[in-house]
This record gives structure tokens, sequence and C-alpha cells, in this order.
């Protein structure tokens, strides 16, 4: 851990002995073995070395081989020692006194700076004959920050070691006490003999000056043994050795503690990560791979356009109501219908108009005939007028139920897609719709029943209707069926034609029933009709012409896997691959025991 990552390159120690290598953005500081032939015959035996058995090197080396897997990048934590102490206070001494060998210090590992960074940096040391043993060496705490250091280095240095000592499995060597309040993770580094601590101390000498580690051995050997109070200390309590044994026993008991817990994160991180790769897109390699793909994907979305569009079923949009379009669709029938039956209203009576159209067109008619005889255009120009007054209805109301169906579609189709679909189909409605105006403009005939039925009912009122307006009766109101009271006073000017007026009158009332029964009715056939061809037949032709070209481009495109999708797909697949191979690593060593 330094102030700076610029650790990038391979830097040799001033001797001979070992090789350190770095690599920036890891948390752990590695001692493993490398067979140089260089370094066989200065191949001394390091304390680590003699504490380091079979029973414990394969936990050891499980961890390792995890740990070189990058595993801790999928959130899994892994046993580690921890060292932790004031600035100074012998942290990375230890360490060169327990593997033997030098460790960069100040600048050559940390950089010029003079603050601290939280990311990590790895020093991999490399030397013949020494086993594993992985520690993080956290920066010494500084209490009182020199020049150049911010004001609160302390509390920056603080969290970075509460960020390393509080995982589970992690053991803090030299630690301060708040990092441990149950002591049995804890390992001090103490100068008082009377503190209570979980796993106990060791009192090490470390090296001074040019000693060489063989001669520090020695010079320590001869210290606990002939110190007069040193020498009292229990000798399962001194020495480097003693050290290095109680530091490989404990890791490896922790590793073995922790083993089930990181087989069941490493299990769950797969199953999570397996499960999210699956939901992705499948990733097509050949053309004939994207055309079935193709296929699917409309036929799965034309089964479920016909479900809510034309059987009424929807299971799938079980709580979205915009999606069940019967329901829907038959609510903007009935309120198309009802607009167009209020413009059938009769006008009323107080303005003293009932007939006057009828009449003015009657007036305007007139022609060279036999009597009695009422000319075709008389009945053509007022149907004409009605259906002028209702056109719009229909179109406004075949713009409402596409724009629905588009909506419809969108969340079913690729929205490009649905929208030119959607308007081609929109566009014919609208010319049906201006055909059918057009025709009932043109032409009056119906062969309905009920014309007849409606005209005969309306005409039977006709002589009494007449007896008002001739006089007869001293009121000048009228009930008439269907139209209510009429005021007739204004009609008493026009008495030649207030009879044929009547006739006409009611003739356009029993034929209008028919013109808005038949265009609502055969706006019902057509937009049924054209929604069923639209998922039965040209859906499928068009959407097809739409994404795949007529060159086919559409198909190599859709072999190109969006960038997002890619490099998620990229990321899980490395993450599967590197889960995978830690459980195989794991599975070996599950059953293994050992004795403290």
């Amino acid at each position: 851990m330094g102030s700076s990552s610029h650790a990038k390159e391979e830097i040799m120690s001033p001797k001979p002995k070992a090789v350190i290598d770095t690599a920036p953005m890891m948390n752990i500081l590695k001692i493993s073995e490398e067979h140089r032939k260089a370094e066989e015959q200065s191949v001394h035996d390091a304390p680590i070395v003699s504490s380091y058995n079979d029973k414990i090197r394969p936990l050891l080396d499980t961890v390792d081989k995890l740990r070189h897997l990058k595993i801790m990048q999928e959130g899994i934590q892994l046993p580690t020692i921890v060292v932790v102490g004031d600035q100074s206070s012998g942290k990375s001494s230890v360490l060169e006194s327990l593997a033997g060998i030098n460790l960069p210090r100040g600048q050559e590992i940390a950089g010029k700076g003079k603050g601290i960074s939280g990311n990590p940096l790895t020093l991999i040391v490399k030397k013949k004959g020494v086993p594993d043993l992985t520690m993080v060496d956290l920066p010494g705490i500084t209490r009182v920050p020199v020049h150049g250091q911010p004001e609160d280095i302390y509390e920056q240095i603080s969290k970075i070691i509460m960020e390393f000592i509080t995982p589970e499995g992690n053991v803090p060597t030299c630690g301060q006490n708040r990092t441990e309040n149950s002591g049995c993770r804890l390992l001090e580094k103490v100068t008082a003999d009377d503190v209570n601590i979980g796993l106990g101390c060791v009192c090490v000498r470390n090296r001074i000056g040019d000693e060489s580690y063989e001669e520090a051995r020695a010079e320590e050997a001869n210290l606990f043994d002939n110190h007069p109070l040193l020498s009292k200390i229990n000798k399962s309590m001194v020495g480097i050795p003693v050290l290095a044994e109680k530091l490989v026993r404990i890791q490896a008991t922790i590793i073995r503690r922790c083993l089930p817990e990181i087989v069941r994160k490493i299990n769950d991180k797969l199953s999570a990560n397996v499960q999210e790769l699956n939901k992705l897109p499948k990733h097509l390699n050949s053309v004939a791979e994207a055309m079935t793909a193709f296929l699917q994907i409309l036929g799965s979305a034309k089964e479920s356009l016909k479900k809510i569009l034309v059987q009424g079923e929807f299971d799938d949009y079980p709580d979205t109501s915009e999606m069940h379009c019967t329901a829907r669709l038959w609510e903007m029938f009935d309120k198309y219908s009802d607009e167009l039956q209020s413009e059938n209203v009769v006008v009323d009576d107080s303005n003293g108009n009932f007939l006057l159209d009828e009449i003015k067109v009657l007036e305007e008619t007139k022609s060279i005939g036999p009597p009695n005889f009422l000319p075709k255009a008389v009945f053509l120009t007022l149907l004409q007028r009605k259906v002028k007054g209702i056109s719009a209805i229909p179109l406004d109301f075949v713009e409402k139920t596409w724009n629905y169906i588009e909506t419809v579609l969108v969340s079913v189709l690729s929205r490009h897609s649905a929208k030119n679909l959607i308007a081609k189909k929109k566009q014919q409605s609208i010319d049906w719709v201006n055909d059918i105006i057009e025709m009932e403009n043109l032409t009056d005939y119906t062969c309905h029943p009920e014309y007849s039925t409606t005209w005969n009912k309306l005409m039977a009122c006709q002589a009494t209707f007449l007896d008002h307006v001739n006089g007869l009766y001293l009121s000048n109101v009228v009930r008439l069926e269907r139209f209510g009271d009429i005021n007739i006073d204004h009609l008493r000017g026009f008495k030649g034609l207030v009879k044929e007026a009547y006739d006409v009158k009611m003739r356009i009332t029993a034929y209008w029933d028919i013109v808005l029964r038949r265009m609502v009715d055969n706006m019902a056939l057509h937009l049924l009709f054209s929604i069923k061809n639209l998922v039965n037949k040209e859906m499928q032709t068009d959407v097809i012409e739409e994404l795949v070209g007529p060159q086919g481009s559409g198909l190599d495109r859709m072999l190109e896997e969006s960038p997002s999708v890619a490099e998620k797909r990229y990321k899980l697949e490395k993450s599967i691959k590197l889960l995978k191979e830690s459980k195989d690593v794991v599975a070996n060593i599950m059953d293994i025991s050992f004795e403290d």
C-alpha cells in the first residue's frame, strides 16, 4: 500500500536473492515459488519455509490459486493476514525477516508524493523454496501530518485499515485495539507483556544495519537465550521462526473455516451470472440462425397479437388494461355510435324551422312533370347535407382506432416496423371511409325492411299534422313521435308544400337510421377484418420486408450485437469462466483436515 500506483515494471532487489514483481490495483503481498537457475545456490532456509508442511500447503495453495484467478474482483473476499501499525514501527522489517528477502521501500514503491491512495498496490515477491503466504501491508498510521500531507491523513489511513480488517476472514497483526473487539482474530505487536491479546504475541528481533538474514537470526537466538530478562520469555512466543509458523497456521485455520462460505458465495454468484447470461438475447452466428430467430420472434409476436386483438385473451397482460384490446375497441365503437346518433337530433322547434330545409329544397327542385311526383334530387340533396354533417366522425374514429392499435403493436413489435405498418393500414381505412361517404352521397338505396316500417309509422301522423297546419285546431303546437312538440305557426304560409315536405322529412328520417346503422356496422366489419388480416397475413410480410430488406441486408444487421449487450455478454462469460475455475479449485480441498 503506498501513495502512488506507478508500479508497473519489474523491480529488482539490490541483492540477487529475490525478484520482486509489481502489479497495480490489487491488494496482496504474495510470496511464491519460482525456480530460477541463477538462484539455486543462493537459497537459504527462510523461517517461513520450515513452518510449511503438506497438511497446510493445500489450503494455502487453494487460496493462492483463487487469488491468482482474481476471484476478489467478483466481490468474494479471501482470508488475508493484514499488517497494521504505526509508521516506522517495523512492519516491513518483520515481513523481510519472514521471507529472508529485501522489500522495496519509500520512493522505490510509493513514489515521491506524501499523501496516500486507497488503490491497493500488489507486490509479488518470488523466491525459490519459499512457500505462499499472503499478507496486506497497510500504510503506517500517521498521527501528526507532516508538511504536504492532508490534515485528515490519520482518518484517511484509519478508513483504509478498517476496510481491510473488517472482513471476517482477515487477521490483523500489529493492530490497534479498536480494530478487533473480540480479540479472536488479533495477533498484536506490543510494548508491554500484560496486554490480553486473542491470538497472543510473538517477540522478534529484526535485522540491524547490514546484517545478513542468517546473522540476524543467530543474533535473535542469542538474544532470547542469553539476555537476563528476555531469556525468561517462553520459547513458544519468541523468534521469527515461531512467528512464521504461527502466521501460517493461523491463516490455514481461517482458510479452513471460511472455505464453506467461499464455496457458497462462488455458487451463488455463478448461478446468478448464468441466469443473467441466459436472459440476454441469443447471439447469432450465421444468416440461417438470424432468420430462424427472426421467424420465431415474429411468430411469437403474431400469436400474442392474435390473442389480444382478435381472440380477446390477455393472459400476457393481466394487469395492463390498455392491452385488453377487444374491450377497449368495443368502448371506442360504442362511443362512435353515440356520436353518430347525436348528430341525428331534430332541431328544436322553438327556432321555427321544422320542415323549412325540406320546403326550400322542394322549391329549388321544381320542374315540369306530373303532380305529386317527388324529384330524386330532393332526397339526394337532403341526404348529402346530412352525410356531410357526420363525415368527420368516422374519419376521426378511424384515426383514433388505428392510433390505439399502433400502441399495442409497438409494445410487441419494434417501434419502426409497427409505425410503418400502422401508417399503411390507417391510410387504407381512411380511403375506405372516404369511399363509403362518397357512396352514400351518390346513391340512396336500402333493402332493409325497417325503412318502410319506420316511414309508415312516421307517416301515420301526417293527417293530424296537416290539420293543425290548415287551422282546424287552435293550437300552434303539435306533438310528433321522435320529434316532440313542434311549433307549426311558420308553416301556414307554405300550405301547398307542407304535405310533400312532411313526406320527404319522414323518408329522410327513416333512411338516415339505415345510413347510420350502415356506417357503424360496416365500420366494425371493416376494422375487425383489417385487424385480422394485419395479424394473420400482412404483418409477417410487411415486417419481413421492413427488417430484412430486398437484398437481405437486414439479416446481416441482425448478426451485429449491440455494443452494450456485447460488452455485458463478454463480462458475464469471463466471470462465469473464472467462477467455474474457482469452483473446481476449492472442490478438491473441502475434505482436507489438519491439526493445530
